[in-house]
């Protein structure tokens, strides 16, 4: 929880926050404001907003193969770092592997890269350009092998606090005027996983990242770690100066997206998660964590006359459910500020 700033809300901008967490996953575009309003004390979603407009952060495909929103550096990093990823998800693609048998990619990779740093373009408007160019290859084919293959940011306005907008890409390196790493460290990213999950194992990291071949990274890295024993007996990894609270630290109830690498980034998720599923109906838009684990999901429904979050939670005692009711409604308040009534309902799972 410390490690993920969910401990305690910090004294940081968003930039620095991101950079910190290795990025935040995106696919639902304003997952990342929520994740960042629990996080900070004075968070401001105009300055996330602004940060994706200035080019200073963007939103890309990287960890796991799904959208992540990093800073401008941490996509030159991590996209190349997560190439592995994506051309095995391409390889295994029961529709589009078949579909690019025997096809020279180089050609279509490089037009499509042309097309793309001339402007932006959805996916509709890409394949439609290939498929002229290349009328005897499937173009849905080409437009996935295209975003794996390509390192291809979202345009703002998407994902910018109060826009919205389709999807339409553009590669990073036209966006941010300079080239990808050409050689990762994958130690330095490793180190920088362990500063804000850790203590964790080598499985952990490839869950967060979907990569393999950790065990080898912390072998050569084990002089300069922490190692412990978790209650199974596993060893786990952590670098030398990051916090470590007393177990007893009061851990406050805070909401996440629903997508949010706090919960999704081990290969143990009962970090969080107890061992019984919290039953409840979708939609589901977030989980809640009270004392540092799972305890309820909330969902949210808008009308032109009201905005209700709804929250199902574990049994707790009453105080529990009082913080998490108030917290719920900090949280209303700053996703719907302009509702014209707010109102949060509890009901145990």
């Amino acid at each position: 929880m410390a490690r993920q700033l969910l401990l305690e809300r910090a004294d940081l901008d968003s930039l620095a926050a991101v950079a910190h967490l290795v990025g935040m996953q995106a696919q639902v575009p304003l997952n990342p404001y929520l994740g960042l309003w629990s996080r900070l004390r004075d968070f401001r979603p105009e300055e996330l907003g602004a940060a994706l407009e200035a080019r200073a952060a963007v939103r890309i495909v990287a960890m796991r193969g799904t959208v992540h929103l990093l800073t401008a550096d941490d996509a030159l990093l991590l996209r190349p770092l997560c190439q592995p990823v994506l051309d095995g998800e391409l390889a295994r693609h029961r529709d589009v592997a078949p579909a690019l048998q025997g096809v020279d990619l180089a050609p279509v990779l490089t037009y499509g890269a042309q097309l793309l740093a001339e402007r932006p373009r959805s996916g509709g408007q890409l394949r439609a350009a290939l498929a002229e160019r290349f009328p005897n290859v499937d173009p849905a084919a080409m437009g996935l092998a295209c975003r794996n293959k390509l390192a291809l940011v979202q345009v703002p306005p998407r994902g910018v606090w109060g826009k919205t907008s389709q999807v339409v890409t553009t590669t990073a390196e036209a966006w941010l005027g300079r080239p990808l790493v050409a050689n990762p460290p994958i130690d330095e990213v490793v180190l920088r996983y362990l500063a804000a999950y850790g203590p964790a194992t080598p499985a952990d990291v490839a869950a967060w990242s979907r990569l393999t071949g950790f065990r080898e990274v912390v072998e050569r890295l084990r002089p300069q770690l922490r190692t412990f024993r978790d209650e199974h007996g596993r060893e786990l990894f952590d670098v030398p100066d990051a916090p470590l609270p007393d177990p007893d630290t009061p851990a406050p109830a805070r909401l996440l997206p629903e997508y949010d690498n706090a919960v999704l980034s081990h290969a143990d998720r009962t970090r969080y998660y107890p061992d019984t599923p919290i039953e409840a109906d979708p939609p589901i838009h977030g989980s809640i964590l009270h004392d540092g684990f799972l305890a309820g999901v909330w969902s949210l429904a808008r009308s032109r006359e009201e905005t209700i979050l709804t929250v199902r939670h574990r049994p707790l005692d009453p105080a529990a459910i009082d913080e998490i009711q108030t917290e719920a409604e900090r949280a209303l308040a700053f996703l719907e500020p302009s509702a014209a009534r707010h109102e949060v309902r509890a009901a145990e799972a």
